[in-house]
């Protein structure tokens, strides 16, 4: 199969599916299945209009995340984590985060400055990449993910329960799916 041939567009896991809050398993096999499985989840990201995408984000239990904060402007942003961990965090920034899974919900998040990620790319090799400000955010963000965490938990309880409220509303109206 060329690397023209289409790719899969997955729909987006909303909050509520128990992969969002599961850990996910290391990715231990890299081959071709991997590579084509990268390829699709940086376009259901783009189609999302998101710059993160988490595999348990599409009902896939991997700790694989693809990250392109430039949303298709630079090639060589893309960025492949496999099986990442959090090595470094340093300073602190505020911002406005939100979350396919969660559309519609954004909140003010503090998250570190400047971030060191160690991971593997898609031919299993390890690297470590520091990223700051928004990249640090996508990076800590898609991290959260993978270890069965949501953006809402590092907001205050009363916000994350009144955005679990409307969202239980929501999918009581039918217009959560």
């Amino acid at each position: 199969m060329s690397s023209k041939s289409k790719r899969t567009i997955y729909p987006i896991v909303k909050y509520g599916d128990p992969v969002l809050e599961t850990p996910a398993e290391p990715v231990t096999e890299f081959n071709h299945e991997l590579k084509e499985l990268v390829e699709d989840m940086f376009e259901s990201m783009y189609a999302a209009h998101g710059v993160g995408l988490a595999a348990p984000q599409i009902g896939i239990n991997k700790r694989l995340a693809v990250i392109d904060i430039t949303f298709k402007e630079n090639a060589d942003a893309r960025l492949v984590l496999v099986n990442p961990e959090i090595i470094g965090r340093e300073g602190k920034q505020t911002g406005q985060e939100g979350c396919l899974s969660l559309p519609e919900f954004r909140e003010n998040v503090v998250r570190a400055n400047v971030v060191t990620v160690r991971a593997q790319d898609v031919e299993g090799r390890w690297f470590e990449k520091t990223g700051e400000e928004l990249l640090a955010r996508a990076m800590l963000h898609e991290t959260d993910h993978l270890n069965g965490r949501l953006f809402i938990s590092h907001v205050s309880a009363l916000k994350r329960d009144l955005i679990k409220r409307k969202i239980k509303k929501l999918m009581r109206a039918g217009e959560w799916e």
